[in-house]
C-alpha cells in the first residue's frame, strides 16, 4: 500500500476504548502523571511508539514515551524535575528517581516547510542524513516523522483511544513492519532506521514488508557515516536483549552484518571457517538463553566472539614471523580491535577484557598445575572459560581438555594441589591464509 501524502490536517482512524486492549493499567504511573500533568495544564499528552505497539501485542513495555504540543522550554517550567538534552532534537526527560519518562515535542514535516525554515532548523549531510532537526509541529504532521506504521501509534490521554495515521494498528496486529513513507529517501534520511528494521523484526517476530526490506542491501553502505558511537549502541541492543540469533540470521541476509562486523563478516563467508560460524551461532544462542532467563550478558563476551577469528588469522601470520603463539594472539588482539573501533566504539572498559579473554586461550593448553592455579587467579579467568567452552561446542578445542578446566576448579580438585597429570595437547590451527585487509574502506 502506498503511503499517504504528508498534508496538515490529516484525520486520523480513532480506535476507541472498547475496540483495543491497551490498558491504564499497564502503563507506567509515571508516564501517566506527566499525561495527566499535561492534560491539566491545557496541552495535549500522548503516549506513543514502542510502548503504545508493544501494549497491542500484549508485551510489558520497556519505556513509555510521550509526545505533546509543548515545547521543550514550556516542559521545562511545567514540571521542576525536567532536564533537556539532545542536539539532533531537543527532548526532555523527565525524572523520578531512577525512572525516566523521555518527552518529545510534535515534529514539524519537512515537504511543509520553507526554505528558510529547512535552513534555519533542519541540517542535513551530502547523503542526505539528516544531523539536526528542531523543526516543531501538529500531531498530524509528526507521525509522518517516525519511522515504522507500528511505532506512529498514540493513546490519547483524554478519552483512552488509540489515534492511528498509518495503518499501524492493522499492521502491529498483521505482524508486518512497514517504514513510513518512501523506504530510500527515509533510510537515506538516518540510515541506522535499516539497523532498526532487523531489530524490531527480529525482537517482535515481524515480517519486514517488501517494500521496506527492498533497499536494505543497496543502501547499507551508507552505515560508513553514521558515527562509530551511535553504531555501539545500536549493536548491543540488536544482539544483547534476548533475540541475538535472529538478529544475526537478518543482518547478514541483507548486507548489513558487514559494516558493523567487516572483518568477522569476511571470515564467515569463508568456507574453511565452518567451526567459527557455529561459534558465533552458538554464543547467540547462549546469550538469548541468558536473556530470557533473566541472567546477566555482556558486550565484552560479544565482541570477542565476533572478533575471534580474525583475531586468530592475524595471529598465524605473526607466528609465521616467529612470534610465540600468546604473543602473536595479543598484537593481533590489539590491532584487530583497534581497526574495528572505526565501525562500533568500542569502550575500554570492553575493548580490554575482550583482548584478554582472547589472548588467554592459548594458556588453556599450558596445563600443569603450577600454571593452571596462576590461570585461575587471573581476573579474567572464568570469561576466558566460559569461552573455551564456547569453543569447544563449535569443535576447535577437545572435550577432554574443557573438563580438566571443569574438574580443577571444584573445591576439592586435586589439580589444586598440584595432583593431577597435564594433559597433552595440540594447537588446533585453522590452514595458512593471506593475511586480511583490516582497514576501513571509505
Amino acid at each position: 500500500m502506498n503511503q499517504p501524502k504528508i498534508k496538515a490536517g490529516a484525520l486520523p482512524v480513532i480506535i476507541p476504548r472498547p475496540e483495543h486492549n491497551v490498558s491504564r493499567a499497564d502503563i507506567s504511573k509515571n508516564a501517566l502523571k506527566v499525561l495527566y500533568r499535561l492534560k491539566e495544564a491545557g496541552y495535549q499528552g500522548f503516549l506513543v511508539g514502542g510502548g503504545v505497539r508493544d501494549l497491542l501485542l500484549g508485551m510489558s513495555p520497556k519505556d513509555f514515551d510521550v509526545v505533546t504540543d509543548a515545547h521543550p522550554e514550556e516542559l521545562r517550567r511545567l514540571f521542576r524535575n525536567c532536564r533537556l538534552i539532545g542536539r539532533r532534537f531537543r527532548l526532555a526527560h523527565i525524572y523520578f528517581g531512577r525512572d525516566v519518562i523521555e518527552v518529545a515535542t510534535f515534529r514539524g514535516a519537512q515537504e511543509e516547510a520553507t526554505a528558510e525554515e529547512l535552513a534555519e532548523k533542519v541540517l542535513m549531510d551530502d547523503t542526505g542524513r539528516i544531523i539536526r532537526d528542531n523543526r516543531y509541529g501538529t500531531i498530524e504532521e509528526d507521525v509522518w516523522r517516525r519511522d515504522f506504521t507500528a511505532n506512529a501509534l498514540y493513546y490519547n490521554i483524554k478519552d483512552f483511544s488509540i489515534w492511528d495515521y498509518a495503518g499501524g494498528v492493522h499492521d502491529v496486529r498483521a505482524r508486518v513492519l512497514r517504514l513510513i513513507g518512501d523506504a530510500e529517501k527515509r533510510y537515506r534520511e538516518d540510515p541506522v532506521r535499516m539497523l532498526r528494521a532487523v531489530r524490531f523484526a527480529a525482537k517482535l517476530d515481524f515480517d519486514i514488508h517488501r517494500e521496506s526490506e527492498r533497499p536494505l542491501e543497496e543502501l547499507a553502505p551508507l552505515l560508513r557515516d553514521v558515527p562509530a558511537a551511535r553504531l555501539l549502541d545500536e549493536t548491543l541492543k540488536l544482539f544483547l536483549t534476548g533475540h541475538a540469533v535472529r538478529s544475526f540470521e537478518l543482518l547478514r541476509e541483507h548486507g548489513l552484518f558487514a559494516y558493523l562486523f567487516p572483518f568477522s563478516d569476511r571470515t564467515l563467508d569463508d568456507p574453511e571457517c565452518e567451526n567459527f560460524r557455529r561459534l558465533v551461532e552458538q554464543a547467540m544462542k547462549n546469550t538469548d538463553t541468558r536473556v530470557a532467563e533473566g541472567k546477566p550478558v555482556t558486550p565484552t563476551f560479544l565482541f570477542a566472539v565476533f572478533l575471534w577469528e580474525p583475531v586468530r588469522q592475524l595471529a598465524l601470520d605473526f607466528q609465521e614471523d616467529g612470534m610465540s603463539e600468546i604473543q602473536a594472539l595479543q598484537m593481533a588482539s590489539d590491532e584487530v580491535v583497534l581497526n574495528q573501533q572505526e565501525y562500533i566504539s568500542i569502550p575500554r572498559r570492553v575493548s580490554g577484557p575482550a583482548r584478554d579473554i582472547l589472548s588467554m586461550q592459548p594458556r588453556f593448553r599450558r596445563n600443569n598445575a603450577k600454571r593452571a592455579r596462576r590461570l585461575l587467579d587471573h581476573p579474567r579467568f572464568r570469561a576466558a572459560y566460559d569461552f573455551l567452552l564456547l569453543r569447544t561446542e563449535a569443535g576447535e578445542e577437545t572435550k577432554e581438555l574443557a573438563e580438566w578446566w571443569t574438574k580443577i576448579q571444584t573445591p576439592s580438585s586435586d589439580a589444586k594441589r598440584g595432583e593431577v597429570k597435564p594433559l597433552r595437547t595440540r594447537s588446533r590451527r585453522p590452514p595458512r591464509r593471506r593475511r586480511p585487509d583490516n582497514k576501513r574502506k571509505s
